[in-house]
């Protein structure tokens, strides 16, 4: 169990060294014009699905006709 403890507290040491020293994180401006990025690729995305549901729709309102 002390062995446990010890790789437990080694492997955080080593993590946080990581994050600290080895990590490059993003500037304000790099995050802001990727998160617009991501805000109209998930706008798009949702209006190409929003567009194939309706499609669909209609084809299957077209074929619960045909059949009854």
């Amino acid at each position: 169990m002390k062995n446990f403890f010890g790789r437990l507290g080694t492997s955080v040491k080593e993590s946080y060294s990581e994050l600290v020293y080895k990590v490059s994180w993003p500037t304000i401006p790099e995050l802001s014009s990727s998160a617009v990025v991501v805000m109209f690729a998930s706008l798009i995305i949702a209006l190409i699905v929003f567009i194939m549901d309706l499609c669909f729709e209609h084809v299957m309102l077209l074929f619960y006709k045909s059949i009854l």
